[in-house]
């Protein structure tokens, strides 16, 4: 009796909880399991977020394209996508690919079985001839006749159908993108199965090639980066950032794409309406970049017109607060064709390709005598030549008698250097004595020079910066060629950075071309100008190298680089290099590089600026005409800065 009374308990209680399952609990479970099964697709593409300058003018948009979509329904026949082929051929233009004529042509005409021989077909049959061989003799018995009496309806038709069955069937097929309004409302109104029409998005830039390879380029993603994508819930059909602010900033101008549901018949419904990307603000101001590019385009045809600058091509400039790193224009010019007066902007390289910029580095050096004890404010020596064993004589441009540590940056005497890179070896000079030089002796000043930003990354936010090239050699020669900016090479944003930490008085600072980001009016990320290092000199002694490029430039080799009325600092720059003129791998030919870095006011820096002439004119003893064209790049831009405040 206790048994049949547990298997009445049992099954009163199997009973009950089945009753629960399906008939109080039913539509729940139902609910679930339809949220399982219920397929989601998202639309081809959204806008990204726009790009605009500091004041609000926008530099790059989205542009809409009318665009029309095939997705394949379930039970559709090759018949089927036949007539909705015919049916968008007899509304859109599309031009046509005559690789699908013969694919159409057979499948319109019996697939081409009266193009096989009955004995063709029994080979076929005892697998001696397989299918791919049967296709393949079908086509090639496809008369060019043929598809020649193909009507124009009939060609585009082909085209079209072809775009319908590429790539998986369960695939959204492009079929043509930029519709007419005409084209788009007829589509619309027919309301053909299987064919959606939607706005998909490009990229305009409002003016032109303007900082175009700064923005960077969109599009589909790169296989390497797949699995990156593909883990942060990407689609592999989806338009990416590939290069510099496109790919730098893609998680904030990524945007939101239409979610559709799929119906069971394979339709689809709007769910979810996209989003447009955020909009990144860059501290760039549009009508300076604009002025920038004018003014180093008109003189380097003006350079080109002076003798001996043969191998003279290019120029580039950086302009913006040294207070926050925050870049106002930057530009790298090359002439591509003089005669026409055609240029091609190179702005990369000012993070990609480095120089070797001359006397520029002397305030670094000036510092690392300052720092090991070398000099102090107001050493002087009186200016000479250093002779050093089995090294040619080395001296200043010309000499320039008695020189402390001002004067020897605002009239730039290279034996005031020499001198703090000898002190380095805790040696003192003597005319064609052996100078013993280490590794550590070359690093001494390098890590001098890191702290202000030369030889070491920037931390720009852009990708692909480097470095530029650090000597591997060591010897006296090489040590004295370093203090003077003859040795490592340096980017032009390096020289930016070294500039402005100088002007900030030894705070070094990323240099930013982001200000901020704004989801519609909302800023939700804005720059704090991270400080990366200070320079380990006390103060006294950056106020020091201020003054001596003030010097520099009202009664020194920089003077006029600048208006005097705007209380400038600066430094200029002559380095000697080697190119290979004629393409033979041999560097053959002797040329001289020119720069100019400064900042105004001095005392309470607005601006900073950087100018480099690579290769301005070729170096010989006689007859060359000097070239001032980092003075009146640099005079110029700094000129419209002040005057535009």
């Amino acid at each position: 009796m206790k048994k049949y009374l547990g298997l009445i308990i049992i099954f009163t209680f199997l009973l009950g909880r089945c009753f629960y399952l399906n008939t109080l609990k039913k539509d729940d479970y139902v609910k679930k399991l339809e949220a399982k099964t219920i397929n989601y697709v998202s639309g081809s593409s959204a806008p990204r977020g726009r790009i605009l300058d500091r004041n609000g003018k926008v530099l790059v948009d989205n542009t809409g394209k009318k665009t029309v979509f095939y997705t394949k329904l379930k039970n559709v026949t090759v018949d089927d996508e036949i007539k909705i082929a015919q049916k968008l051929a007899s509304i859109i233009s599309i031009e046509v690919n005559d690789k699908a004529l013969k694919k159409y042509w057979l499948i319109t005409h019996n697939n081409g079985d009266d193009l096989i021989t009955r004995e063709e077909y029994e080979l076929y049959k005892k697998r001696k001839l397989s299918s791919k061989e049967l296709k393949s003799l079908k086509e090639e018995r496809v008369k060019e006749e043929d598809l020649n009496n193909l009507s124009d309806l009939e060609k585009k038709s082909a085209t079209i159908y072809d775009l319908m069955n590429k790539g998986y069937s369960y695939e959204k097929k492009l079929i043509l993108k930029g519709l007419t309004d005409l084209e788009y409302s007829q589509l619309i109104d027919e309301n053909i199965k299987g064919i959606t029409t939607e706005l998909t998005w490009e990229r305009i830039y409002n003016y032109q090639d303007t900082l175009k390879d700064i923005f960077g380029t969109i599009g589909y993603i790169p296989e390497e980066k797949k699995d990156e994508y593909l883990k942060k819930g990407y689609n592999l059909d989806d338009i990416v950032g590939l290069s510099y602010l496109e790919s730098e900033y893609e998680d904030y101008l990524k945007g939101k794409k239409d979610l559709y549901k799929v119906n069971s018949d394979n339709t689809l419904t709007l769910i979810e309406e996209g989003k447009r990307g955020n909009d990144l603000i860059l501290a760039i101001d549009i009508d300076v970049q604009l002025k920038l590019e004018e003014i180093l385009k008109e003189n380097i045809l003006l350079a080109k017109k002076r003798s001996n600058t043969d191998f003279f091509t290019e120029s580039y400039s950086i302009v913006g607060n040294p207070q926050t790193g925050e870049i106002l224009a930057l530009s790298g010019q090359k002439l591509i064709d003089e005669k026409n007066e055609v240029f091609k902007s190179v702005n990369t390289n000012l993070i990609s390709t480095s120089y070797t910029v001359g006397s520029v580095v002397k305030m670094a050096t000036l510092s690392t005598g300052y720092k090991y004890g070398i000099i102090d404010i107001g050493t002087s020596v009186t200016d000479s030549c250093i002779k050093l064993y089995q090294v040619p004589i080395k001296c200043s441009y010309k000499n320039l008698g008695r020189v402390n540590d001002l004067t020897a940056i605002s009239r730039s005497s290279n034996y005031y250097q020499f001198n703090i890179a000898i002190g380095l070896t805790q040696q003192k000079y003597k005319y064609n004595m052996v100078l013993n030089t280490s590794e550590e002796d070359f690093n001494k000043f390098r890590n001098m020079y890191q702290e202000y930003g030369l030889g070491a990354l920037t931390g720009i936010d852009l990708p692909n910066e480097v470095v530029g090239i650090k000597g591997s050699l060591t010897s006296s020669d090489l040590l004295l060629n370093l203090s003077i900016g003859q040795y490592d090479t340096y980017t032009p944003v390096e020289l930016f950075q070294y500039v402005s930490t100088i002007a900030n008085s030894g705070k070094r600072q990323k240099p930013q071309l982001l200000r901020e980001v704004k989801n519609e009016e909302e800023i939700i990320w804005q720059n704090n100008f991270p400080i990366i290092n200070e320079v380990s000199l006390d103060g006294k002694y950056l106020d020091r190298l201020k003054e001596a490029m003030h010097l520099a430039t009202t009664n020194g080799t920089a003077r006029g680089y600048i208006e005097s009325s705007y209380n400038p600092a600066g430094k200029t720059g002559t380095s000697e290099t080697f190119i290979d003129s004629n393409g033979d791998g041999i560097m053959d030919t002797k040329t001289t590089s020119i720069a100019f870095v400064g900042f105004a006011p001095y005392d309470d820096p607005l601006y900073s600026i950087v100018v480099l002439a690579p290769n301005i004119y070729v170096s010989k003893e006689y007859n060359y005409s000097k070239v001032y064209i980092t003075r009146y790049i640099s005079k110029s831009i700094m000129n419209f800065l002040f005057e535009k405040v």
